[in-house]
């Protein structure tokens, strides 16, 4: 295991550059793609991230017989767009490439599906025969929408991050309160605390994810990509003001603080007074199951399916979760295709150590039937699941972070003082601002 610099890229160059022996040579590829000669018995180069090393641990366990060298790195988090940067740095060099690589990011394959500047695409297609039709169709339905450009699959689905409704159970019975069944409901219940237990709340506005847990569950048309370089943004909808004004008057109202859940102020002024908190599945280890977070005790911790709004069918957004490409100019691409199937199907890791809401169907439900064993969750967790093909698929991905634009547009805005209803006109010019710069045509 070595970090991934100067050091690991000539370390990986070496690796895949030396991979030259064959078994078949095909020009054309059978694949969909253009593939060098194989040597099944060479190295595989998998780049993961911290998280993930885990993955590696159980491959090695399962299949002794395929030599994996793993190369650690950042895997893209916070946007940092280190998977696109070094896979061009390869492309020039014409040689470098690993096998198999991670992402934190679900919009990878807007990019590495795509030829550029007449270099082959760095993701191999995975639906003509590499990956088994079967495995692909047993992803929760919707899982794989990210990894579909021009409907051919590019990617594999490592977790879900659907978003949910979380509630303490012990706080809603001593309050007396009934969950909402509509945002409008929960708007309500939010004016209701704000009244009778000031201090208490039940969401927050502070992260970057604010607008996939609010505005794509609202059905905002604010990133709508449409094709491989189009999007169509439109933020003054009424889908989009109503989660606005909604944020508006929470914000305005002391339940719904402009506040990150991993910052010291979070804990400090909430630890303990956290009502509900709309986001993602993995706020359930990440904060609440956190002894360095919130530490909700067992039997507390609820969940509750997706909100609605009145005269819609309830959707939902995702907040992260990750994804597994095969490159296409592997030298060992059934090795390749091994592991990345084993990093999504497998019990032995996305039952048994996989943190987050497996995307693979048959490993959710038993990593689901798992954390109920445990003892901690006090409500089933069949929400949760019903979430998972909820993902509103009008919001998509595409090479531009929709997180990034809002930190860096709106975040300080609302900190500012200012609405979020006026700052959606600014928000879409964002959008499509960094949308032009990355080559996209904006309608």
């Amino acid at each position: 295991m070595f970090t991934l610099g100067a050091t690991a890229i000539t370390a990986v160059v070496l690796s895949t550059a030396g991979c030259s022996g064959s078994s078949s040579s095909t020009a054309d590829g059978e694949f969909g793609f253009p593939q060098v000669a194989q040597n099944t018995s060479a190295k595989i180069t998998v780049w993961v991230d911290s998280d993930r090393q885990a993955v590696v641990d159980a491959f090695e366990a399962a299949h002794p017989e395929i030599a994996v060298d793993a190369v650690s790195y950042d895997g893209s988090a916070n946007g940092s767009n280190s998977f696109r940067t070094k896979m061009q740095l390869f492309d020039r060099a014409g040689s470098g490439w690993p096998d198999v690589v991670f992402s934190s990011q679900n919009n990878d394959a807007s990019w590495a599906s795509q030829a550029s500047n007449g270099k082959q695409a760095f993701a191999a297609q995975l639906d003509k025969g590499l990956v088994p039709s079967d495995t692909l169709s047993n992803f929760t339905e919707g899982s794989l929408n990210p990894c579909t450009v021009d409907g051919k699959v590019y990617c594999l689905r490592n977790d879900l991050a659907q978003s949910v409704l979380w509630y303490n159970q012990s706080l809603m019975t001593q309050f007396g309160y009934t969950m909402p069944t509509t945002w409008e409901e929960y708007e309500a219940l939010g004016k209701k605390v704000a009244a009778e237990h000031p201090g208490y709340i039940i969401g927050t506005a502070g992260d970057a994810w604010t607008p996939e847990v609010y505005f794509w569950a609202s059905q905002c048309q604010a990133n709508d990509v449409t094709g491989p370089r189009e999007v169509t943004v439109n933020t003054s909808s009424d889908e989009c003001t109503r989660a606005a004004k909604m944020l508006d008057d929470l914000r305005a109202n002391g339940t719904v603080p402009n506040v990150s859940v991993f910052t010291p102020e979070f804990l400090q002024q909430y630890t303990g007074k956290v009502l509900m908190l709309a986001g993602p599945a993995w706020y359930a280890g990440a904060i609440f199951n956190n002894p360095n977070s919130l530490n909700v005790p067992a039997g507390e911790l609820g969940v509750a399916a997706p909100l609605p709004w009145q005269g819609s069918d309830a959707v939902t957004g995702n907040v992260g979760g990750g994804t597994w490409f095969i490159s296409s100019h592997s030298a060992n691409l059934a090795a390749a295709a091994t592991f990345a199937e084993f990093a999504t199907t497998a019990d032995d890791y996305q039952v048994e150590k996989a943190p987050g809401y497996p995307a693979y169907a048959p490993a959710a439900t038993k990593w689901v039937a798992k954390q109920e064993a445990s003892g901690y969750f006090g409500t089933s967790l069949q929400p949760l699941v019903e979430a998972g093909s909820q993902i509103w698929t009008g919001w998509g991905s595409g090479i531009f972070s929709q997180e990034a634009i809002w930190a860096k547009t709106i975040t300080p805005a609302i900190a500012g003082g200012q609405s979020i209803a006026d700052l959606l006109p600014t928000w879409q010019d964002a959008i499509k601002n960094q949308a032009q710069v990355d080559g996209y045509t904006v309608k």
